[in-house]
């Protein structure tokens, strides 16, 4: 199993963003990550992907555009969105599965 698979199954919710460094977008969210990562602290985990140096997840998880936000509860996608979310709704979405 990989180190990947065994981080989502951990209790808290983990959003994973993937992205690409060229993607204009993908620089957009950083800074609505970091604000998330600032208000919901250590009730949940984020994990940012590249999808040009993990093509075999970007292929398991059927990334199409970038940046894509997968929220995994226990192992499970229980959330997914492609662009730029406010961190207000990304706040609100984590709250569910915390």
């Amino acid at each position: 199993m990989s180190k990947f698979s065994e981080l989502l199954k951990t209790p808290e919710p983990v959003l994973v963003d993937f992205s690409a460094e060229w993607c204009g977008p993908c620089k957009q969210l950083k800074p609505i990550l970091e604000q998330l990562k600032s208000k919901i602290g250590d009730s949940a985990k984020i994990i940012k992907i590249d999808v040009d140096k993990n093509k075999a997840l970007s292929e398991q998880f059927q990334i199409r555009s970038v940046p894509t936000l997968i929220l995994f509860k226990g192992g499970k996608s229980v959330w997914r969105q492609s662009g730029v979310v406010p961190v207000n709704t990304l706040e609100g979405i984590i709250k569910q599965y915390v």
